[in-house]
């Protein structure tokens, strides 16, 4: 059976404002994510559809919390928390953060293609 921890997950992206260590399950990928920084990434999503995430994410938030904003409403998590992103999300991050999480592999690897190149060119708001 297939499995991972934060301990053995190699470290993938370590800016600034977050760590991330990501390992591909069965074709879902697990994050643990820590948040070293108060963040508004909303920027880095223009150009996916309404240029929100539309990748489901499902995670838990072991310290901190997260808000995922919808055109019509916020959902807040906080530690101990499990949650659901639902499709047209967009996340708004709090230093001190972590979380676990897992989402389909394909539907990241797009997501992520998009915020690389965005973050290529801009800098998230800090909130």
């Amino acid at each position: 059976m297939p499995r991972t921890s934060k301990a053995e997950a190699p470290i993938a992206l370590d800016e600034p404002m977050i760590e991330g260590r990501y390992v591909e399950l069965g074709g879902y990928t697990v994050g643990f994510e820590t948040h070293k920084a108060d963040f508004d990434p909303a920027p880095l999503f223009a150009g996916l559809p309404d240029d929100r995430c539309h990748c489901e994410h499902w995670g838990t938030v072991t310290r901190g919390r997260v808000i995922f904003r919808y055109a019509d409403h916020d959902e807040e998590f906080k530690a101990g928390d499990a949650y659901y992103g639902a499709p047209g999300h967009l996340p708004l991050i709090f230093a001190g953060t972590e979380l676990v999480e897992f989402s389909q592999t394909d539907a990241l690897r797009q997501t992520n293609a998009v915020l690389e190149a965005n973050m290529a060119r801009t800098q998230p708001a800090e909130v």
